[in-house]
């Protein structure tokens, strides 16, 4: 294992560096796929997560999930509702927090960016690697899944 001159940290603290440097070179190398969409990181996040969401999220969710302040995540949103990509429609359970839903138009930018990056991932990926970047894609989620549970309780 290799090991660096802050060998000392938690472990914890060694995944968000990996994890924040991995993150700036996706960003980078995947930033080809929406080069013609005019989203910017923020409406691509929201975009991403209203139409992956399992229910219709709301703003502060959106936020929550994405360790992102609500207004950022507001102001994507206006701006994809304003574009035609999602609508939001009225909360049962909050009046002044809407629900996110993609319209059709959304769903088919969303298909047509992950069109996209399919083929940049398999430019950058042998198929040879794909069983490991699944098993760290599982371990992620679920090391967030525990993160978020943890903070649901403070």
């Amino acid at each position: 294992m290799e090991r660096g001159p802050f060998e000392s940290r938690h472990p914890l603290v060694g995944l968000v560096d990996e994890t924040i440097r991995l993150n700036s070179r996706l960003r980078s190398v995947f930033a080809a796929a929406r080069q013609d969409s005019s989203l910017n990181d923020s409406e691509q996040m929201v975009l991403n997560a209203v139409v992956e969401a399992g229910k219709a999220p709301t703003v502060a969710q959106i936020g929550r999930s994405m360790g992102q302040a609500r207004q950022l995540v507001q102001r994507a949103a206006n701006a994809l509702r304003d574009g035609g990509l999602i609508e939001m429609a009225d909360n049962p359970d909050h009046k002044r927090a809407p629900l996110l839903r993609p319209t059709a138009q959304g769903l088919a930018l969303k298909r047509e960016l992950d069109a996209r990056a399919d083929i940049i991932a398999e430019e950058l990926l042998p198929a040879a690697d794909l069983d490991s970047v699944r098993e760290a894609a599982q371990a992620l989620r679920a090391i967030r899944r525990k993160l978020e549970a943890q903070l649901r309780t403070r």
